[in-house]
């Protein structure tokens, strides 16, 4: 039973961000978590309502009001098997995930909701300061194979619950690490990637196989995948990006975002010392208002740019719900991130309309319009107010248009559905017996949370495709969608 009196007179409390000046010199996470007493306190605001509308915020499921429970009383233990029930890694979604389950949390009907997130986050690390988070092996083996084509948070999630259900799993990447978006497009000051690697520990010794710089379709082929394996599970994510097709996009200076976070993330990982896209000492705009462009915001920041302007084409959204935006829905509201606190200039209602570039082809402006957007999402530019501002970086995040169509896709036959995404069946299968189809790759850009939903869920229609047993859970449907 959750403390009835908890929320009326505990106020919410989140995790204080390091200072500025002090995370601008290193790539740590930003936040610093709360002493445990405090966590306490602000797990015991949850209401245990008779309905827990947080349930249906959060794809997975999670369990919120009972771990919440067992943090108030501080036990532990009890609340990481809670929510390791539901979420094979509360360690991504504790710090990557928007958290809709706040947003559609009962309290925040008419007061501030429960920091369901960071509670989420400070019950891993407890888990994993105390060694409380060991290897599951499965108990037996099935003799079954599972090739999974991509590791982000779908397809670890995917192998690691077909490893445990007893089947032969290996993961291809294409990269030369493990973790998809999660390793080279997430900065580390949003994931520290120690976070990832003992989590991929963790697969390894239950039986999970990696094999990197294997682009499957390419370095092994279609035909190859199908006949030595029983079953594939296709998670390669949404990567194709959205483009900018205007004039000087071919200008030297102009990057996707991907590209520009990529080598960040490898200084990281200490491939090179310098990323050959730098942000030091340049004017840089970054185009795009999203996730995306918040990251390359504030890797911009530690790179130490002269300044930074971040546009977006739509208009500035309302500090607060809005009529046409009732709770317990996800609501567009005006959301701020730590890299924005940091610095930069914020705009909105702004299409980008040119890059231009001086004789040797080098970037040296960027020229903007302001306007508004039709619901046809047609810009009309107001008259008179296009200006051109000096840029010796531009990057475009403009989100991803869906699934890469390569060789892998086209030699399997596989149909595509009216949003470009792969099409698959209730059951994840696509038109090709034995080849499931997970994540982004068959939903479309969208959270980790998500993700790591799909993965629950396809290696649960995998299981019973191959052993005609209901035994992994199965907390989503491609079918389902969030309330929007």
């Amino acid at each position: 039973m959750a403390d009835p009196w908890g929320f009326l007179f505990t106020p919410r409390e989140l995790p204080r961000p390091r200072p500025v000046d002090l995370r601008l010199r290193d790539w740590r996470e930003v936040h610093e978590p709360l002493p445990d007493a405090a966590v306490r306190g602000q797990a015991g605001r949850c209401m245990d309502c008779g309905i827990p509308f947080c349930h249906q915020g959060c794809p997975l499921g999670n369990l919120i009001p009972d771990w919440n429970d067992r943090v108030r009383r501080g036990r532990w233990r009890e609340a990481i098997e809670w929510l390791h029930a539901t979420n094979n890694f509360p360690e991504f979604t504790g710090v990557l995930c928007p958290a809709p389950c706040e947003d559609a949390c009962v309290l925040g009907i008419n007061a501030d909701p429960v920091t369901i997130k960071h509670v989420e986050l400070q019950i891993i690390d407890h888990a994993w300061d105390n060694g409380w988070v060991a290897p599951l092996p499965p108990v037996r083996r099935t003799g079954r194979t599972v090739v999974v084509v991509g590791s982000g948070p779908a397809g670890l999630a995917a192998a690691q619950q077909l490893t445990r259900a007893g089947h032969d799993v290996t993961v291809c990447e294409r990269a030369d690490r493990i973790g998809g978006l999660l390793r080279y497009g997430i900065p580390a000051f949003k994931l520290e990637k120690h976070r990832l690697d003992r989590r991929l520990a963790q697969m390894r010794a239950e039986g999970t196989v990696f094999r990197t710089g294997v682009e499957a379709g390419v370095d092994v082929s279609a035909d190859r995948l199908r006949s030595g394996s029983d079953a594939v599970v296709l998670a390669c994510g949404a990567t194709a990006p959205h483009e900018l097709p205007v004039p000087g996009r071919d200008l030297d200076g102009v990057h996707p975002a991907m590209d520009y976070l990529t080598w960040a993330n490898r200084v990281q990982e200490g491939d090179v010392e310098v990323s050959p896209i730098s942000a030091e000492g340049k004017d840089v705009v970054i185009v795009g208002g999203g996730d995306t462009g918040t990251d390359c915001l504030g890797t911009v920041h530690r790179q130490r740019a002269r300044s930074v302007a971040h546009i977006d084409i739509r208009p500035r959204p309302p500090l607060r719900r809005t009529d046409d935006m009732p709770w317990p829905t996800y609501p567009a509201i005006l959301r701020t991130a730590p890299a924005h606190e940091e610095g930069g200039d914020r705009l909105f209602s702004l299409n980008t309309l040119a890059f231009r570039g001086d004789a040797d082809g080098r970037l040296q402006s960027v020229t903007l319009a302001e306007g508004i957007r039709d619901e046809a999402k047609r810009f009309h530019a107001r008259p008179g107010a296009v200006a051109e501002i000096p840029a010796g970086l531009a990057l475009i995040a403009l989100g991803f248009a869906g699934p890469e169509r390569g060789r892998l896709v086209a030699d399997l036959h596989l149909a595509l559905d009216e949003h470009g995404n792969l099409a698959r069946d209730a059951n994840f299968m696509t038109r090709e017996d034995g080849v499931f189809v997970t994540g982004d790759m068959g939903r479309g850009q969208s959270l980790v949370v998500w993700a790591i939903a799909e993965g629950r869920a396809a290696a649960a229609a995998v299981d019973t495709y191959l052993t005609g047993r209901d035994f992994l859970p199965r907390p989503i449907r491609p079918s389902d969608q969030p309330i929007t």
